[in-house]
C-alpha cells in the first residue's frame, strides 16, 4: 500500500503541481507528507506500546485511505496538502505498528525471513509503479493515481481485521518513554522538518538562515525527547541501532533521490533510462534481504557492517559518474552494490532493533521503532535539503552532486565504523 503510493505519487507529482499550483510549490506535497509522518510515527509508537498494535493496524490504513480520497478529489493545492497530511499520519503509524506486530508474533529466529518478506513488498511497486502512474496520468488524470491505490487500502484492512483480533494489549514502559511531553516533541519535530525543507528550497538570504536556525533550535531538544538516550553518540545497544538507521537511510536514499537528476542533466539520459539504476538497486536490495532471511544464525552486527561497506562502495563509485567527465553507465553496477548493502544492512537493523529494544525493557518496542523510523525521516529530509541547497548555490548539478556524494560517503564510512556498537557486549 505504502510502496505503491511512494512510487506512483512521485511520478505523477509534476502533473499535480502543474494543475494545482506552480513550480515553487512543488516540494510542499512531499514536505506535508514527511512532517505528518513524523507525528504519525511518534504517536503510533506510543499508542502501540500502551494499547498494543491492534487498533493502529486497522485505523492507520483507514486514515491513509482517507488521505488518498481527499488528495484524489482535490480541486486546489490546499485540499491536496490536507490529503497528504492524512496520508503521512497513517503511513507513519502503520509502519511502527508492523514492527510491534512482528515482535509479538514471530520468534527471534524467524524474524530475518519476515523482514525479507517486508523488503519484497517493494519489488513490484518499484518495477510497475512509475510506468503505470505515468500512463494513468497521461491517459486519464493524476487524480486516478491517488484514487487507484484506495482498493489496496480496502484489501489491507479486510486482511488484517481477523489477523489482529486476538493480539494482546501493550505493556507501557516505566522509563518515561511515554510522558506527556511526547506529543509536543512530535509536533516540534514535524514543524522543524517543514522549516528545514523550506530553508533548503531558499538557501540564499537572511530569512532562510533564520528559519534554519529556528528549526534546529526546535529539532535538537525534540530529538533528545524522542530518541533513546545516547543516540547522538551512538552509545552501545539500542542507541547505536537508531543512529545507524539514520546514517544508512540518509546516505542511500539521498543518493537515490538525486541519481536520476545526475543522469539526465549531466549525461543526457532520458527519464525512463535514468530510472533503471533505481530498479536494479531495488532488485539488489530484495535479493540480499532474501538471502539474509535464509541465514538466521549469522551475526547481525557483522552483516550490518558488511551492508554499510557495500553502500560505501556503491556511493564511492558514483564519484566516477557525477562529474561532467564521469562514465554514466557505471551507475548501474555500483547502485546494484549499494542495493545489496541495503538489503543486508536494513534487514539486520530491523532485527537488531527488536532485539535491543527487548533488552532495554518491556513496553519499548513501539517507541524504539518510532525512534528508528524518525531518524529515517529526518536524515532523509535534512540531507535532501542539503542537496537542494548545493544545487541552488553552485553552477550546475555536475558541480553540486559530486560534493553531495562526497559528504554522503563520509556518513557511510562513519556507519561502517559504528556498526559493531549495535552489539551491547
Amino acid at each position: 500500500m505504502i510502496a505503491f503510493e511512494a512510487m506512483g505519487v512521485g511520478t505523477a507529482m509534476p502533473a499535480v503541481v502543474a494543475d494545482l499550483g506552480s513550480v515553487s510549490s512543488y516540494a510542499w506535497p512531499f514536505v506535508a507528507f514527511t512532517a505528518a509522518s513524523v507525528v504519525g510515527t511518534v504517536l503510533g509508537g506510543r499508542w502501540c506500546d500502551q494499547r498494543g498494535p491492534r487498533g493502529t493496524l486497522v485505523t492507520s490504513p483507514m486514515l491513509f485511505g482517507a488521505g488518498l480520497l481527499v488528495a484524489g478529489t482535490a480541486p486546489s493545492m490546499a485540499q491536496l496538502l490536507v490529503g497528504r497530511v492524512l496520508q503521512g499520519l497513517g503511513a507513519g503509524a502503520v509502519a511502527v505498528a508492523v514492527y510491534v506486530l512482528i515482535a509479538l508474533v514471530y520468534s527471534e529466529r524467524a524474524r530475518p525471513a519476515v523482514f525479507a518478506l517486508m523488503s519484497s513488498a517493494w519489488v513490484l511497486p518499484a518495477l510497475v509503479g512509475p510506468p503505470v502512474a505515468g500512463v494513468v496520468t497521461e491517459r486519464l488524470s493524476w487524480h486516478w493515481v491517488f484514487l487507484g491505490i484506495v482498493p489496496f487500502v480496502v484489501v489491507a484492512v479486510v486482511l488484517v481485521l481477523p489477523a489482529v483480533r486476538d493480539l494482546p494489549a501493550g505493556r507501557p514502559a516505566r522509563t518515561g518513554a511515554h510522558g506527556r511531553g511526547i506529543v509536543a516533541a512530535a509536533l516540534a519535530a514535524a514543524a522543524a522538518v517543514a522549516a528545514l525543507s523550506w530553508a533548503g528550497q531558499h538557501p540564499t538570504g537572511l530569512p532562510a538562515a533564520v528559519v534554519a536556525v529556528v528549526a534546529l533550535a526546535l529539532l535538537v531538544p525534540a530529538l533528545r525527547r524522542l530518541l533513546p538516550a545516547g543516540s547522538f553518540r551512538a552509545r552501545r545497544g539500542i542507541a547505536a541501532v537508531v543512529a545507524s538507521r539514520g546514517l544508512l537511510s540518509g546516505a542511500f536514499f539521498t543518493v537515490n533521490a538525486y541519481l536520476p537528476l545526475m543522469l539526465t542533466s549531466t549525461h543526457g539520459w532520458s527519464l525512463s533510462a535514468a530510472g533503471i539504476p533505481l530498479i536494479v538497486g531495488a532488485l539488489g536490495w530484495s535479493s540480499a534481504a532474501a538471502w539474509q532471511g535464509r541465514h538466521p544464525d549469522l551475526s547481525r552486527p557483522t552483516l550490518l557492517r558488511v551492508g554499510f561497506a557495500f553502500v560505501t562502495v556503491g556511493i564511492a563509485g558514483l564519484l566516477a559518474v557525477a562529474p561532467s567527465w564521469g562514465v554514466a553507465w557505471l551507475s548501474l553496477p555500483f547502485w546494484v552494490v549499494a542495493g545489496v548493502g541495503m538489503g543486508l544492512g536494513f534487514s539486520s537493523l530491523s532485527f537488531l532493533l527488536l532485539a535491543r529494544s527487548a533488552e532495554a525493557g518491556p513496553g519499548r518496542v513501539g517507541s524504539d521503532s518510532a525512534a528508528a523510523q524518525l531518524t529515517d525521516q529526518l536524515s532523509q529530509a535534512t540531507l535532501v535539503g542539503v542537496g537542494g541547497a548545493l544545487l541552488a548555490t553552485t553552477t550546475s548539478p555536475a558541480v553540486a552532486l559530486p560534493l553531495l556524494i562526497a559528504g554522503l560517503l563520509v556518513l557511510a564510512v562513519v556507519g561502517t565504523g559504528i556498526a559493531g556498537r549495535t552489539n551491547p557486549l
